[in-house]
């Protein structure tokens, strides 16, 4: 269970950690106090819950000002007798540039347990792991790596899929992009499907469909197994990721929103 929220969250920021920056539109889907909400299911189960927020004050990091946003998951009903999750995912993000000053990561899974901080100095494009003792819980000595450039983390890569102007992308285009997970730095390939209809129980949510090329692994069905779709409206976000796996259909679907800075479209 642990490795499905971990995947599914990866699954969709992996196409929006970096690119050409050419593609971008100005920052103007992004508000403070934003949230959403959303359930994850596997099967025909829903078996927890994810909730991302926006702070509603700005936060100063490495003299930039930033949001500071946070994404929480946790397992609900029969999955917590399989194996109970409460995580949090969050970060500090250039308001303006969308890339990660800070993150950090405290992971509850089952009798696992991570707590995590990173410091990215963009100058020198080199991240600073600390990892704190499970014991005592303080943090050691950073573990330093090389990163891309305006590098950005799965929870900044979750933001920067809101400026991507999709309008310059046709159906079939292939974007490669990268990005630093944990001690590693990634480069993956989505192809634009261009628009489609979802379906919610929201309602019906016109969207941009993106499928980002899996490596080879133990738990997606294939390199073409993830789907996701980003709202065609000004705000952009996540709507629906849904993942073919060995153990069937996996995923996440929007179900509230609030304090968005514009208007969502929606076909009742």
């Amino acid at each position: 269970m642990r490795y499905l929220f971990g995947l599914v969250i990866l699954a969709m920021a992996s196409f929006a950690f970096n690119q050409d920056d050419s593609a971008l539109k100005s920052q103007s889907a992004i508000a403070t106090g934003e949230k959403l909400e959303y359930r994850m299911y596997l099967g025909i189960f829903t078996v927890g819950k994810g909730i991302t927020t926006v702070d509603k004050e700005l936060y100063t990091r490495n003299d930039r000002q930033c949001f500071k946003v946070d994404a929480f998951m946790e397992t609900s009903g029969m999955a917590t007798w399989i194996s109970k999750v409460n995580d949090n995912w969050g970060a500090y993000v250039d308001a303006q540039e969308i890339v990660t000053h800070e993150s950090y990561r405290k992971l509850r899974e089952g009798k696992y347990r991570l707590d995590e901080l990173i410091k990215y100095d963009h100058q020198k494009d080199k991240a600073y792991v600390h990892v704190a003792d499970k014991t005592t819980g303080k943090f050691g000595e950073p573990k330093e790596y090389v990163t891309p450039d305006n590098v950005r983390d799965i929870v900044a890569g979750f933001m920067y899929l809101r400026i991507i102007d999709f309008a310059k992308y046709k159906v079939k285009d292939t974007l490669t992009v990268s990005g630093f997970f944990e001690d590693t730095a990634y480069k993956f390939k989505i192809i634009y499907y261009g628009k489609e209809t979802v379906s919610t129980d929201l309602g019906k949510f016109p969207c941009h469909k993106l499928v980002p090329i899996m490596p080879d692994n133990s738990l997606f069905r294939g390199e073409n197994s993830v789907t996701a779709w980003i709202s065609a409206d000004a705000n952009q976000i996540p709507v629906k990721v849904d993942a073919k796996m060995f153990v069937g259909h996996a995923g996440t679907e929007l179900t509230s929103f609030r304090g968005l800075r514009n208007q969502v479209k929606i076909i009742r």
